[in-house]
């Protein structure tokens, strides 16, 4: 991570978006990928040394309506848009004011109260603060149910896990830029950027593409090496008292061999748990 995120965000983005989709010509060889930087000048209605300053650093501040006009000239989604908006301070802040990673008793029980589905919290890099016991025995496979993004990145478990596994890095990868929008200065999010970037040439790949996502609603497609393959659906629900943590839920559909698997792995997980406890 650098000080100029609003230069690089701009330059990755104008990077992805081919002429012929905007509907600029194209002739000849181009020598930089996507759009040059005096196309997206034209097509956002700003001067093009003004857009060469943003992405150099020696601008920082555009207006709100400058930010809007680049986001429609660089085909930004509604995602990647707010991205931008924080990146440039014209929007509202959402970094909280007192960032607790200690889930609240209340919560925990909550947590407990789901038996027949998944369900965890998560902050804002992608710890996992608490989960309940079917949470637990869904990512048994993995040698720490610590954070998301090492899961999926550095753990040998994570590309057997995640089925669809380059849709899950690009998913993660987002959340985990957004987040950077929202908190820049985080010392753990640049410690945990730095690691996986470290560790992990996907990781750092697709960290330069600047892509940014918050959390989907989109199935989910797990293979777990007890009960198979599971396709479940998933909720996100911000913690109202504890700014930045996320409840995540899984649902399988009522009947369906998913539902039929998640089920038969709490039985397998609670039969090894009290083998377990009854060994010690």
């Amino acid at each position: 991570m650098t000080d100029n995120q609003l230069g690089e965000f701009l330059r990755a983005r104008r990077a992805a978006v081919r002429p012929d989709e905007v509907g600029m010509p194209s002739h000849g060889v181009r020598r930089v990928a996507g759009l040059r930087r005096e196309e997206v000048a034209v097509l956002a209605g700003v001067n093009a040394d003004y857009y060469t300053r943003l992405e150099q650093g020696r601008e920082r501040h555009p207006s709100a309506q400058v930010v809007d006009a680049l986001s429609r000239a660089l085909l930004l989604d509604t995602d990647a848009q707010a991205h931008l908006h924080q990146l440039s301070g014209t929007a509202p802040s959402q970094r909280p004011g007192a960032v607790t990673d200690q889930v609240a008793p209340a919560l925990r029980a909550l947590l407990d109260g789901y038996p027949s589905t998944p369900a965890f919290v998560i902050n804002p890099i992608l710890d996992i603060l608490a989960a309940n016991a079917l949470a637990e025995a869904l990512y048994s496979p993995f040698e720490a149910m610590d954070n998301l993004a090492r899961m999926v990145f550095l753990d040998p478990a994570g590309r057997p896990f995640h089925p669809r596994w380059d849709r899950t890095a690009e998913t993660v990868v987002g959340h985990l830029r957004q987040a950077s929008g929202v908190d820049p200065g985080s010392p753990r999010l640049r410690a945990l950027v730095g690691e996986l970037s470290t560790r992990s040439t996907d990781f750092a790949r697709l960290w330069n593409t600047h892509t940014v996502r918050g959390k989907t609603r989109e199935h989910k497609h797990v293979h777990h090496p007890d009960v198979g393959g599971m396709t479940l659906t998933h909720h996100a629900f911000d913690v109202r008292d504890a700014p930045g943590q996320q409840l995540i839920i899984y649902h399988a559909e009522h009947g369906s061999p998913s539902a039929e698997a998640l089920s038969l792995l709490g039985s397998v997980h609670a039969t090894a748990n009290r083998a377990y406890r009854s060994a010690g």
